[in-house]
């Protein structure tokens, strides 16, 4: 059969480690076809292609109208601590002067905040949240038309609040709760206002007052509530943007039977509820990650690596010397899988995210989309699934062949940003710290290819 060819082909599985150039001499291996016909194929080793591994923190994550409220603190030895705070904005929801009897009485307002069951930490240990009434008003982002496209992050909404925005709130708590976060058992949080607020709000329904009579003058004169964490707090609430802050109150009906009542304010656009979240990585390896110096290489911090929602942090991965091999005439590439590793989830204090997506990045660093199934609808967004196997590792596992395909085209001075699925980047706390051997990330890229000659 080899006679009838005029080209000799020959498939085999590169595997491409995390920061590893597989530095050596250039060989030339000759295989023999037909020592008679004097036919052979050359195998090159390619030892330039090199993975390039850093973390990497984003410019901007927008945190406001996600529909999760999340509050609480935790930490870890490797990436430091996470605090985030939620602000929302109210408005009159169902508060009607008209409606209240005249002779209602006070019985007490409390703030109701059903769970979503997310949580991410310790769960065993009491935590403590307290309600601020916010003094400055909540404001948003309002994303600049004149900039280029390119510029900025391809998923930054017109409007949005940023995860790094902080407003100002009074020091005097409005109430707190203490509780032992049993997420899947509890429904909702309450928590019962202090006399002077409650008296204050209820006296303005009374009153027929102004302020109370539509949304937008409400919120001139209560800016809105900003949910604070304790600090001894050990892990991340989440719950539904559905609040009600309650007015309850009691009035004797027309047949003279004292009888209970309550009107509610909630959040009347979702758009102004929004998570402010801080880190503190001061005694860690990425200290010096910021905003202003948003990358840090796995050679820097020991080889960790990790991804973290909220916040905005995702593992970048460059290919400084794959231009080399897809701009080889004599190389077709059949298939190309990016393996990433990880911890088990049994084997840490928090659990591994359930799946992974990858961002493009231009040469500014800003995301440009997001890599989508290949050669598939380019709506859809490929996710990779942990999976585990009877190793201490759990594999994530990118189909990049389309992105290979188009790398000296489309996709020329591009980066991989392997990131949390958005609505995770965006509104958790999840985060994955990479495995790694050594000093390097278990990050690598397995490329079978037919070599012509």
């Amino acid at each position: 059969m080899i006679k009838d060819f005029k080209r000799r082909s020959i498939q085999f599985l590169l595997p491409l480690f995390t920061l590893a150039a597989f530095v050596g001499c250039n060989k030339d291996v000759s295989l023999s076809l037909d020592s008679s016909r004097n036919e052979t194929i050359g195998l090159v080793p390619i030892d330039s292609v090199s993975v390039k591994v850093s973390t990497y923190q984003l410019n901007i994550v927008p945190s406001s109208a996600t529909g999760m409220i999340l509050v609480g603190n935790n930490k870890n030895d490797v990436t430091g601590s996470v605090k985030s705070t939620s602000y929302m904005r109210l408005g009159i929801g169902t508060i009607n002067s008209a409606t209240l009897p005249d002779d209602a009485v006070l019985d007490s307002v409390s703030l109701v905040m059903p769970l979503n069951k997310y949580y991410y930490g310790d769960t065993t240990q009491m935590q403590k949240i307290s309600v601020h009434r916010v003094s400055e008003d909540i404001t948003q982002t309002q994303l600049d038309p004149t900039k280029p496209i390119y510029e900025r992050p391809y998923y930054l909404p017109s409007l949005s609040i940023a995860s790094t925005k902080k407003f100002a709130y009074e020091t005097n708590n409005l109430a707190e709760i203490s509780f032992r976060p049993r997420v899947r058992s509890i429904d909702s949080l309450h928590f019962r206002f202090n006399d002077m607020i409650s008296n204050e709000l209820f006296s303005l329904i009374k009153n027929k007052d102004n302020r109370v009579s539509t949304s937008s003058s409400f919120q001139e004169y209560f800016k809105g509530l900003a949910l604070v964490p304790d600090a001894g707090n050990t892990t991340m609430i989440g719950l539904k943007d559905t609040i009600y802050l309650q007015v309850h109150y009691s009035f004797m009906n027309a047949q003279g039977a004292k009888t209970s009542g309550k009107q509610y304010f909630n959040i009347d656009n979702r758009g102004f509820q929004y998570n402010h979240v801080e880190a503190d990585r001061s005694a860690t390896k990425f200290a010096s990650m910021t905003l202003s110096n948003p990358e840090i290489a796995s050679g820097q911090t020991d080889g960790y690596t990790f991804i973290e929602g909220s916040t905005g942090v995702v593992a970048k991965i460059e290919f400084p010397t794959l231009l080399q091999l897809v701009n080889d005439p004599t190389i077709a590439i059949n298939k190309a899988e990016l393996v990433i590793e990880a911890e088990n989830s049994a084997q840490t204090n928090f659990a591994q995210p359930r799946s992974l997506v990858l961002m493009i990045a231009n040469s500014l660093g800003n995301p440009i989309g997001l890599l989508h199934p290949p050669f598939g609808n380019p709506n859809e967004v490929q996710q990779a699934v942990a999976v585990s196997d009877n190793t201490n590792y759990g594999k994530y596992t990118f189909n990049l062949i389309e992105y290979l395909t188009r790398f000296k085209t489309t996709y020329k001075n591009t980066s991989l940003y392997v990131s949390l699925p958005l609505q995770n980047l965006f509104a958790t706390g999840d985060r994955l710290i990479l495995s790694k051997q050594g000093n390097e990330p278990k990050i690598k890229l397995n490329i079978l290819y037919t070599k012509f000659q």
